[in-house]
């Protein structure tokens, strides 16, 4: 009897971290997928790119590494990416997942990251500083982990850093017209206490896409990948089975 097919899963990473940042869901998926987590343009190993570089091009520059009917999941910055791919290479796309992501700010909440944007635009040290206060803080994390984030954040290329930082900033309100006309099934899942992609914004995505479940996780920051990875891991195995049987 011939082996079943193992589906692959693709995990796109977050602003100005690198694809060691899903290791531990890595891990947990690793026995029953064939995972892929390739660095984002201007990120890890990867060279800067331009401070004017676009959503389209952060998708592209993974899209060659993506095999037709992937699973994307995607992390704030690359739950854009992934919305962006399942938009415009939709034979990439057999389900999108986005953690922990943006959707459709509204007035404040983008007054908010616009700050921050400019906290790092003029103070690197404290807009990392503020990062790792805002994702880490009150919970169970080890201090190493947060340490090797720390690390990682701190190596960035700054120039090339801000560029995909103003993506993450902006480029939600140019999604925000075009989520409809996204047809993979489709989960939102964030943290019950993520301050920036709030549970509000996934059932805002939850709504604005054809085909999407929103899935709180209580008690949660932002890094869910990294702080809850088990319980990421169980929604979205769940959610890829279902989509295979539906």
């Amino acid at each position: 009897m011939p082996r079943p097919v193992r589906r692959t899963v693709v995990l796109l990473h977050g602003v100005g971290l690198d694809h060691t940042m899903w290791e531990p869901v890595t891990e947990l998926l690793a026995d029953r997928f064939t995972v892929l987590a390739p660095d984002l343009p201007g990120h890890g190993g990867r060279p800067p790119v331009d401070s004017a570089v676009t959503l389209a091009e952060l998708a592209a520059g993974v899209a060659d590494a993506i095999p037709a009917g992937s699973h994307l999941v995607g992390f704030s910055l690359g739950a854009l990416v992934a919305q962006h791919l399942a938009l415009y290479r939709p034979e990439l796309a057999a389900t999108l997942t986005s953690v922990s992501s943006v959707c459709r700010r509204n007035a404040p909440e983008r007054a908010s990251v616009e700050t921050r944007l400019h906290t790092a635009e003029t103070d690197y040290a404290a807009s990392t500083a503020a990062s790792l206060e805002r994702w880490y803080a009150g919970t169970d994390v080890p201090r190493s982990v947060v340490e090797r984030t720390e690390a990682t954040l701190r190596a960035n290329d700054v120039g090339s850093f801000l560029g995909c930082y103003r993506v993450f900033a902006t480029a939600d309100a140019e999604l925000a017209h075009h989520l409809g006309e996204i047809t993979a099934p489709a989960l939102a899942v964030t943290g019950g206490d993520d301050p920036g992609s709030t549970p509000e914004m996934t059932h805002r995505l939850a709504k604005a896409l054809p085909s999407c479940r929103a899935v709180i996780v209580p008690g949660v920051r932002h890094m869910l990948p990294v702080e809850r990875p088990e319980a990421l891991v169980r929604v979205l195995t769940t959610f890829i089975g279902e989509s295979a049987h539906a």
